[in-house]
């Protein structure tokens, strides 16, 4: 079903902005009122990596008139992979700065306006009832379901997307939608995932091409949503399969065990990026990395156990680690593998897993266990500076 369009047209188009965007006034859905729309617009992206750049680009070549980008990263090489609207230049450079420097590049008749600080429960409806529709591209439950509720609050619409891997996710949320078509996030994921079951991208990797599918098709439903053209994805699930080059659509329907929305919370708690049960090994059983190379280095009898996939394996290790992954240890599988008669380091890449790991080893009988604080990142930041990461 098609919406009204979102936003009023402005009141114009200078000679520069026909000729600029002579493709889509002669398209009779888009036209010249349309595009007036797209002109009045004012669009918030949250995020400029991985979808957050490509989307951040067409905004600006469809004359998208006011651009927000909130962005508080810096520029890391890991990132030139997929996010396309930072370059070589920009490493080290706040991603805010980059993206907007990009934007002017393509179209100087873009406003741009930088908000540069985290995203907050104090600051987020705020923020979002300045902006006439929102672009999620986000890559963590936390602010998610943040952006969602916000989103509530502020009566806004709101395009989401997710990518990992070789899968990419899309659809339109809106409580606030005409006719009682309202959806929200929560009713395509009433509650976050457990604790450690579903990797982050830095975790698990992500095609770099994929984002810009996705990153394309969320502009796609900004555009419709704004010019009131065609069939939003609202109410609808697409989920594009890279290796079987697949796309489908998921009706969504609204969870009637849903509650009403009516504050934002502390939403690193309502995820918990790590267990309660991680958290309380953890907090017991944490050496750093400094630490463990004096371990090794005095000759200390250790087992030091890797357990994350084998292809993060085949780029950095530990020396002297042995790799057992998560999954092995957690099935049971992999507990006759650990030593009894000497003291273990669980590690991973950041911490995350190594103290899910940690709880499962101790829980089992393994009271001499312990976890890398940060992972095999802090290890080669701390000890051995020559190791890449990634």
């Amino acid at each position: 079903m098609s919406l009204p369009p979102l936003v009023e047209p402005a009141a114009e188009l200078t000679r520069d902005e026909i000729a600029r965007y002579s493709r889509h006034l002669i398209i009779p859905d888009i036209g010249v009122v349309g595009q007036k729309r797209l002109k009045n617009a004012k669009v918030l992206v949250i995020g400029a990596g991985g979808l957050g750049s490509p989307a951040l680009l067409y905004l600006a070549a469809a004359g998208v008139g006011t651009i927000g980008i909130v962005e508080f990263d810096v520029v890391d090489e890991s990132n030139l992979q997929r996010q396309v609207i930072h370059g070589e230049p920009d490493v080290g450079r706040p991603k805010a700065e980059s993206a907007r420097d990009s934007i002017r590049n393509i179209n100087s008749l873009v406003n741009v306006v930088l908000h540069t600080d985290r995203l907050e429960p104090e600051n987020a409806v705020e923020l979002f009832a300045q902006y006439d529709l929102i672009l999620d591209g986000t890559d963590n439950f936390a602010t998610r379901y943040l952006v969602n509720d916000a989103a509530v609050l502020a009566g806004k619409p709101y395009v989401w997307g997710s990518i990992y891997r070789f899968e990419g996710q899309a659809s339109v949320f809106w409580e606030a939608a005409p006719d009682e078509q309202g959806l929200n996030y929560r009713d395509l994921y009433p509650e976050p995932p457990p604790p450690g079951m579903v990797p982050s991208c830095a975790e698990g990797g992500v095609l770099g091409v994929l984002c810009a599918s996705i990153g394309s098709i969320m502009v796609t439903e900004a555009i419709k949503l704004i010019t009131g053209t065609g069939e939003p994805l609202l109410g609808r699930l697409m989920v594009y399969d890279a290796l079987e080059m697949s796309y489908r659509t998921i009706r969504l329907r609204r969870d009637p065990d849903r509650q009403p929305i009516t504050e934002l919370i502390d939403y690193e708690e309502f995820c918990g990026v790590v267990s309660e049960e991680g958290q309380a090994a953890a907090a017991e059983s944490t050496i750093t990395a400094r630490e463990l190379d004096e371990m090794v280095r005095s000759g200390k009898d250790i087992a030091i156990i890797d357990v994350r996939e084998p292809v993060e394996w085949d780029i950095v290790r530990i020396p002297g680690a042995t790799l057992i992954p998560k999954d092995r240890i957690l099935s049971g599988e992999a507990l006759a593998e650990l030593p009894l008669d000497k003291p273990i380091v669980l590690h991973c890449k950041t911490g995350i897993r190594s103290a899910e790991v940690l709880a499962a080893v101790k829980k089992a009988g393994f009271s001499n266990a312990s976890h890398l604080q940060g992972g095999v990142i802090a290890w080669a930041k701390q000890v051995d500076n020559t190791l890449p990461v990634y």
